[in-house]
């Protein structure tokens, strides 16, 4: 069975590099650097040094020029160093390279985030959408996990074909052995991407059953430990998991709650997103990504706290739109906004955001003006009404209490009067029994 390469279980500490290009790039290059630090550390893996280096260009080998990469290789040593981190993409053989050089684990950002996702998913999909994307990265590395074995090969002397006058094209064990990996690579991921079909299916099921009752959605969207699942918490009164810590939530999560005008809306939790997200994640998620495709709309929870808020903003809009999301509805928030006590920065966020409203998940402040602005956004999704129905239709009541809200129910004579707020798609079916709407 092809199994993913897994990294040493006691490695503790960590040099952090990233490489940038052109000047006017600094600024961000050293606030990725800052957050790959967060990273690592959610892996459990201290962080020795973080270094943020300029090349002038791209070197094909290693990023930057070998001199800098030695010097890199030495601190590492010097801090006794179990692993170096990349902050930058590297191909295969880049990677290959840094291993050479340093003698120690190499590793980029995206298996960072790969080995997070790995440690927090927790259902059947989640689990199997990692796997693929693990399996997908693994796949051009395999040369880099067995080219020990042809190096042994060598050293053993080599003569197996010497009988041959030397003139054999014996190939390699270390080649032999990619070759049955990759093989059992493929099954593994055809095999990954067939059950995710089928979990896929059962979604688009659940969600017909969604949508039958026509009850509106809205999705909780946000870069990575903004606050969302917290929000979905006290909104909903649920328990979803929510830490200080990036990537909390990986499974998406959908509760029912009710709005200020009586009606019932599906509100899910999502995936945070991140500067950088490897694009075969993006693609591995889809399936748990689309609950903000199809959502009605969207709660864009931003963490006020947060120096690079706006740029985290940007980030959200560019994934949302990458998933084709970019033109739902959103309503902003500025989550955390007790934690900012700085009147310059309070007045800078409003002036950044000014439709933004202002929340704290843990006071909740804010949170009722949030569910009113919810219900404005579905204004046109429902209507109230008051219905005089004869108890010999008494299906109909029974309509209203399964897919509408009811709001009181009277007795007169041989009828029953209802008043309800009713969703768009039943309204046509009782209109004969309206009296007036609310």
């Amino acid at each position: 069975m092809f199994e993913v390469r897994q990294k040493p279980q006691m490695v503790e500490r960590a040099l952090l590099v990233r490489i940038y290009f052109d000047p006017r790039d600094a600024t961000e290059a050293g606030s990725l650097l800052e957050e790959l630090g967060e990273l690592v550390r959610t892996l459990d893996i201290a962080v020795a040094e973080s270094v943020l280096v300029r090349s002038r260009e791209i070197h094909k080998k290693l990023l930057c020029g070998i001199g800098k990469a030695a010097e890199l290789a030495a601190l590492a040593r010097a801090h006794e160093c179990d692993v170096i981190v990349i902050d930058n993409g590297l191909a295969p053989s880049q990677q290959r390279e840094w291993e050479k050089l340093a003698d120690v684990c190499v590793i980029d950002r995206e298996e960072v985030i790969l080995d997070i996702f790995a440690k927090r998913a927790k259902t059947k999909e989640a689990r199997l959408q990692v796997d693929l994307a693990r399996m997908q990265y693994a796949l051009p590395r395999l040369a880099r996990m067995w080219g020990h074995l042809d190096r042994e090969s060598a050293g053993s002397g080599g003569g197996q074909s010497g009988g041959q006058g030397g003139g054999g094209t014996s190939r390699g064990m270390g080649e032999k052995q990619i070759e049955v990996d990759r093989r059992l690579a493929y099954q593994a991921i055809d095999r990954a991407k067939r059950e995710l079909e089928a979990l896929r299916k059962q979604r688009k099921t659940q969600r017909k059953e969604r949508e039958r009752v026509d009850t509106p959605h809205g999705a909780i969207v946000g870069y990575t430990n903004a606050g969302k699942s917290t929000l979905l918490n006290i909104l909903s009164g649920s328990d979803v998991m929510a830490k200080d810590m990036l990537f909390a939530t990986l499974d998406t999560t959908t509760r029912r709650i009710e709005l200020p005008d009586g009606q019932p809306l599906l509100i899910t939790d999502t995936v945070g997103f991140i500067r950088s997200l490897p694009h075969r994640l993006v693609e591995a998620f889809k399936a748990t990504l689309e609950e903000a495709v199809l959502a009605d709309f969207l709660i864009h929870v931003h963490d006020a706290t947060a120096p690079e808020v706006v740029r985290f903003h940007d980030t959200t809009l560019e994934v949302l739109k990458e998933l084709g999301a970019g033109e739902k509805p959103i309503l902003s928030i500025l989550n955390k906004i007790d934690l900012v006590t700085d009147p310059e920065v309070l007045a800078q966020l409003h002036r950044t955001f000014p439709d933004a409203i202002a929340t704290s998940s843990l006071t909740g402040l804010g949170l009722e003006e949030l569910l009113k602005a919810c219900a404005r956004v579905l204004a046109d999704r429902v209507c109230r009404h008051h219905y005089r129905i004869p108890q010999h239709r008494a299906e109909l009541v029974s309509l209203l209490h399964r897919e509408a809200k009811v709001l009181t129910t009277d007795y007169e004579g041989d009828d029953i009067v209802v008043c309800a707020v009713v969703p768009a798609i039943i309204a046509g079916r009782l209109e004969a029994f309206a009296l007036a709407p609310a």
